[in-house]
């Protein structure tokens, strides 16, 4: 589950930055560089993102993270579960507290 969550947290950040370098996408996940290189290779492999180059920046290190297709999806997916554990929370927290005043 940790590794969804952080799969999910790295497709929402790629889909606001895709622009965005790979420090500074660690950072703004509160992830070490390694961690996040090998979340995007992850990623790539699966299909979901795509990595693209740019050749003529003049610093050669400028990337861009795309969402393919499938990455979409699966992002959309992984909301919903997202979506789904937190509402589950909710729901148990609520019948705790309820329980906690009777």
């Amino acid at each position: 589950m940790s590794e969804d969550l952080d799969q999910f947290n790295t497709l929402r950040k790629i889909k606001s930055k895709p622009n965005s370098s790979q420090r500074e996408l660690a950072n703004e996940l509160g992830f070490s560089l390694g961690k996040l290189n090998y979340c995007l290779k992850a990623l790539k492999e699966k299909g979901l993102i795509k990595i693209k180059n740019f050749q003529k920046n003049p610093n050669k290190i400028g990337y861009a993270y795309i969402l393919t297709p499938k990455g979409v999806t699966q992002k959309t997916k992984l909301t919903i579960n997202f979506m789904k554990r937190k509402m589950k929370e909710y729901d148990e927290l609520k019948s705790e507290i309820e329980d906690a005043k009777k």
